[in-house]
């Protein structure tokens, strides 16, 4: 009998994708990958609406929304419910092998057989951080003992760079900035080491004596360079091992990241493009259509059906999610430009995207003094620089009106509340909701690498017996 297709998975950390020259970002970030995604199918549209990490994966791997996998927050209280099936669980089930690399601590992970940690954080007092080099010291001997087995294999890697702290080793850390991060005569940095709740945090990988925005940036683009230039080790492997043909390669993230952008300060909150943007592709020779480029908008709800009908693989479950098989071979689906967008994550917020329009509501007070109501015309204004809610209050409810009806929709289909109601521990702060934005600014902090990474290890999978970190 024929062996089913391997499948190796890029789970890039925080790379949103207008920072990638795979997408048009003037800055060479992603040499490699442009060169190799060439060769399969490019997603131009693809967003994750569930932000951050622990419900952008949990879509990811389940092929549901936020409705269907009952997840919304960070911190998830818990193991994923045992109302989905994961990619992990599904593919063991026929006989893969599944190893997962770097995301052993959160609830998207389950099912697994093996689990591989690595180095992925790091301090500016512990020097530049190879962390996809230590990804490809346990990966890559994994890679080889897998392809040498008879089962076929689903290897699955969370990159963490291009996440935070951006610490890419030389020369990456320099390409693609020539100035003096240390000019006393620029102020941009100032008003990032007066928010309270990340100071600390981002002052413990800042150079020492930081001023200049545009440096940080520098570091979070060569770090993508970096993890790129790591990646394409991996592919030579892929290569090396003869096992091009029959493995499929997928490539995306869980979320984007917010730099300098909407005063959230180099970090994954607030449901702007910045952050709900990221990379969507796949390569299997002679299989996925190649040089193809697809402009209809897409979301992490669809990955996990995507991938099963390119291996082959049909299960018995009703997808949120959609097969966009059809769309890489030239043929349409149904458009689905409008989509509810939630996060939990250093704030409680939700709202309604279409092509034109951006709605944001906070359920609770957060720690940036937001208004309670957003309304961003992506038009005229794609950056999301002017808030036109008190100028346009039809369209407010209009899209608000939108929002709560897909919102009963979905509570009536999956005969479950939305999570973004019943999830009143998402701060990990055991008390309810915030009463005011200087509630939340004095209580939400950060102060180290290692408190960022507790964060998002609180929640380990207790089905699989792990002890909380």
């Amino acid at each position: 009998m024929k062996r089913k297709p391997n499948v190796l998975f890029f789970g890039i950390d925080s790379l949103r994708s207008d920072h990638m020259s795979l997408h048009g970002y003037p800055r060479l970030t992603t040499p490699h990958l442009d060169k190799y995604l060439a060769g399969g199918t490019v997603f131009e549209r693809q967003y994750s609406p569930h932000i951050p990490t622990t419900p952008g994966y949990s879509s990811m791997f389940t092929g549901m929304d936020c409705f269907g996998t009952d997840v919304v927050a960070l911190r998830h209280q818990g193991g994923l419910g045992a109302h989905v099936k994961t990619l992990a669980e599904l593919l063991g089930d026929e006989g893969y092998a599944t190893t997962c690399v770097g995301f052993s601590a959160n609830p998207a992970s389950r099912g697994f057989q093996k689990y591989i940690d690595f180095t992925g954080w790091g301090s500016w007092s512990e020097g530049r951080s190879p962390k996809a080099e230590n990804l490809n010291a346990v990966t890559i001997p994994e890679l080889k003992r897998l392809a040498a087995g008879k089962q076929p294999f689903f290897l699955f890697m969370r990159h963490m760079d291009p996440h935070s702290p951006y610490l890419p080793p030389g020369p990456f850390e320099r390409i693609f900035y020539g100035g003096n991060e240390l000019d006393p005569k620029n102020r941009s940095l100032e008003p990032v080491y007066k928010f309270k709740p990340f100071c600390d945090y981002l002052a413990s990988w800042f150079p020492p004596g930081c001023t200049d925005k545009d440096y940080i940036i520098a570091q979070y683009d060569g770090a993508i360079a970096y993890m790129d230039a790591c990646i394409a080790d991996i592919l030579a492997t892929v290569a090396s091992l003869g096992i091009e043909e029959e493995t499929l390669v997928v490539v995306t993230s869980d979320h984007g990241e917010t730099l300098y952008d909407h005063e959230c300060w180099f970090d994954h909150h607030g449901l702007y493009d910045t952050t709900l943007t990221v990379p969507l592709a796949f390569v299997w020779p002679g299989k996925v259509p190649a040089g193809v480029r697809v402009s209809d908008f897409t979301q992490q709800k669809d990955t996990m059906p995507t991938l099963l009908d390119l291996i082959g693989l049909r299960p018995k479950i009703d997808f949120d999610g959609r097969s966009l098989v059809p769309l890489m071979r030239g043929r349409r689906l149904p458009a689905q430009k409008e989509f509810y967008i939630t996060e939990a994550t250093w704030m409680r917020k939700h709202g309604w995207r279409t092509p034109r329009w951006k709605y944001i509501e906070a359920i609770e007070p957060d720690f940036h003094y937001k208004p309670q109501f957003e309304l961003y015309d992506l038009v005229a204004d794609p950056e999301e620089n002017h808030n036109l809610a008190k100028r346009r209050p039809d369209i407010v409810k209009k899209l608000r009106t939108r929002m709560l009806n897909h919102i009963a929709k979905r509570e009536k289909e999956t005969g479950r509340t939305n999570p973004m109601y019943t999830n009143l521990q998402w701060h990990g702060m055991n008390h309810g909701p915030f009463e005011s934005s200087d509630q939340a600014y004095n209580e939400m902090y950060i102060g180290s690498p290692e408190g960022a990474k507790l964060l998002q290890a609180r929640e380990l999978q207790r089905q699989r017996g792990c002890k909380k970190l």
